[in-house]
């Protein structure tokens, strides 16, 4: 779906979240900022050192947005549509570490391609 369309569920969200993620090191840099964002995040509940979450968002947005800005040169759909994208990034996570991230980009680019 173009950029223009107004994204009304998680589904249709999520292959032009992922067309927004085609650079290689930006997809790095968000895996890195989720990991660190649920480390932090368990770290700080597990010792219960509560001051530690204030660290959490800005590990996971500060590397993603890097990604954004300075490799795919685009702006983050959290801008616009934040919990989709918060909870696009978590499945993106989990598509990379289950080596589905390919398919899944593929899939994405012919469904934006057909629609866009």
């Amino acid at each position: 779906m173009p950029k223009e369309y107004k994204y009304k569920t998680l589904k249709d969200f999520y292959p032009y979240y992922l067309t927004e993620h085609q650079d290689i090191i930006s997809r790095s840099l968000h895996f890195i900022g989720t990991g660190g964002f649920l480390f932090i995040t368990s770290y700080a509940i597990f010792t219960q050192t509560w001051w530690l979450l204030l660290l959490s968002p800005i590990c996971g947005y500060g590397f993603a947005w890097v990604g954004h800005f300075v490799f795919e040169k685009n702006k983050p759909a959290t801008f616009v549509y934040p919990a989709y994208s918060l909870a696009s990034d978590f499945i993106m996570f989990y598509h990379i570490i289950t080596f589905q991230i390919g398919k899944k980009m593929e899939n994405a680019k012919r469904i934006i391609g057909e629609v866009g």
